[in-house]
Formats: C-alpha cells, sequence, structure tokens
C-alpha cells in the first residue's frame, strides 16, 4: 500500500475544504499539542507525553502504511476562526486524524476511528473528514470485497455518537468494556457499502 494517497473535502457551509494525507515528520509539534488535550486523554487508550512518544505515534502511522492495515490520515485545513496573519491568510493546520484499520486482503469489514483537536472541534471537521475517508474507503477497497465499516467509541462520548450518526453509522449495539484496550462500556456504529 502507497502513502501518497491526499484526499480532499470539499468546501461546505461547514467550513472550508480540508486536506487528508498521510503523517509527516514535520507534524510533530501538532502531534505533541493534540494529546496535550484532556478529551484526548479521557477518549484514547494510548497518549503521547514527549518527542520520543510522538515520534514512535508518527513511526507506527508511517508502519501501517507500508503493512497496508492500518492507514492513518492527517486532517489539515486552516484552524477554524484563526488569522494567522495581517493581511487575513489563515495558514494551514493539523486539525485531527481519520484512520481506517484492517481493510486489505479482500476483507468484508474493516474499523474507521478518529479525532479532531479542540480548536477544530464544532466546526464539522470530524463529519467532513470521516465522510471522505469513508467514501475513499468504499472506493478503493469496495471491489476487493469490503462491503462493512464499523466505529467503536465509548458509550458516555456523546460528541463522537453524533459525528458517528451524522455520517451514515448506524448504532448497533453497546459492547462490554475489555480493559486495557477498552475500559469502559462502548458503542457500535455501523456503515455498509452502497449498493
Amino acid at each position: 500500500m502507497t502513502s501518497t494517497v491526499v484526499l480532499r473535502t470539499e468546501e461546505s457551509v461547514s467550513g472550508p475544504a480540508l486536506t487528508l494525507r498521510p503523517w509527516l515528520e514535520s507534524d510533530m509539534p501538532a502531534v505533541l499539542a493534540a494529546f496535550e488535550d484532556r478529551a484526548m486523554r479521557r477518549w484514547l487508550t494510548s497518549w503521547v507525553d514527549d518527542e520520543a512518544e510522538a515520534a514512535r505515534w508518527l513511526g507506527r502511522q508511517r508502519q501501517g502504511w507500508a503493512d497496508g492495515d492500518r492507514l492513518a490520515f492527517a486532517v489539515v485545513g486552516p484552524a477554524p476562526g484563526a488569522r494567522d496573519r495581517a493581511d487575513g491568510v489563515v495558514g494551514e493546520r493539523v486539525l485531527g486524524n481519520v484512520v481506517l484499520k484492517g481493510a486489505v486482503g479482500g476483507a468484508r469489514s474493516a474499523e474507521v476511528g478518529y479525532w479532531t483537536v479542540p480548536a477544530a472541534r464544532g466546526f464539522g471537521v470530524a463529519p467532513r473528514a470521516l465522510t471522505a475517508l469513508t467514501g475513499w474507503a468504499f472506493a478503493t477497497f469496495g471491489p476487493a470485497g469490503l462491503e462493512r465499516l464499523e466505529l467503536l467509541h465509548q458509550e458516555d462520548n456523546a460528541a463522537s455518537c453524533a459525528v458517528a450518526e451524522k455520517c451514515g453509522y448506524a448504532l448497533r449495539g453497546v459492547l462490554p468494556a475489555a480493559p486495557p484496550d477498552h475500559p469502559r462500556d462502548g458503542h457500535l456504529h455501523v456503515r455498509h457499502a452502497q449498493v
């Protein structure tokens, strides 16, 4: 699997176009900043606390592309509501992450996940990025057999539940906690390929 895939969302009423691209070494400061967020620490089971861990995290994303089993994209775009320069031009920033796991080798089912940085929340970044990833996943892996995408989140994460439903991922059930990877009960959302 190549890591040169770049996706672009359309501009919408909820915000400007976003770019989804593989993670780069130069994204290390953005990774460190993202994992400082308390909400991220509440919902994720693994964290990044320093440059060495950020380098390992970025390495895992590159390895996932090399192996073809974990295809993670940095979600990049202008920071919502931000102005960088006196002329009003807003620079591109890492706003989040979307990932497709387990879609290779003719898999019928795969998993998606995402997170966003605090400045990107409430501006439609997560739904637009997840919609782009979903369309790409079915277009790319559907011919090889991909029929179903699953999205998992902790049961008490109402924001993730709303994003899942907005993107057409129907709630299919509650999953019991399975520590340490899943310390709390969770929701299983599913989206099927359009037939």
